[in-house]
């Protein structure tokens, strides 16, 4: 039922959020069962693609992370995954105060994660890491993402369509506030040591 809402949020939006609202899943339930697996996706894409092909600017040679290296940056990488899901849901449950419509927090996770289903499945790309590739449909993915939250706000949320447009742009200048701080914080990790090595 969980993996099955993935294909459904992809296919009938409307139809899914439905599902996803009536069904009271808890927030262990709803990591082990779709957060986590979709979170899988770009670390373990992203250490095979960056270890084992590279990516290259132009003619030049391939450019590759050790494995010593990519593997606690891929660790990294899942575990700010799962925390910015986390984290983006209660933000989600503390703005819906302001519009006086406070929904339980579990389900306003499942409004971050299902919303950000294109992104983890983008995440696949990172299996051969070319700029261009991963322009071509991470561009995508994001419109579909921005479009799945501003759809789903006023379903989960059950209130109208035009305080949903509100609550959603509300939601998304969170998500861009976040992905500032989460690129602020590789900055950090690098400068303690768990900055990339490249193969020689």
């Amino acid at each position: 039922m969980f993996l099955s809402n993935v294909w459904r949020i992809l296919t009938e939006p409307r139809n899914a959020w439905v599902q996803i609202r009536d069904n009271d899943w808890a927030i262990s339930e709803l990591y082990a069962r779709v957060i986590i697996p979709l979170a899988l996706i770009s670390p373990i894409a992203g250490f095979i693609g960056t270890t084992q092909f590279g990516w290259q600017i132009g003619a030049g040679t391939p450019v590759k992370l050790t494995a010593a290296s990519a593997l606690p940056i891929s660790f990294v990488y899942f575990v700010a995954i799962l925390i910015s899901v986390y984290v983006i849901g209660v933000l989600i449950y503390w703005m819906s105060e302001t519009y006086g419509v406070q929904r339980p927090v579990n389900r306003c996770i499942a409004l971050a994660t299902y919303s950000a289903v294109p992104l983890f499945l983008a995440g696949f790309f990172q299996f051969y890491p070319v700029l261009w590739i991963n322009f071509l449909f991470g561009l995508p993915a994001l419109a579909y993402a921005v479009y799945l939250m501003y759809s789903g706000v006023p379903v989960m949320m059950e209130i109208s369509i035009e305080r949903g447009f509100m609550f959603s742009s509300a939601i998304l200048a969170v998500c861009l506030v976040a992905l500032v701080g989460l690129l602020a914080s590789t900055v950090v990790l690098w400068s303690y040591g768990l900055g990339p090595a490249f193969v020689n």
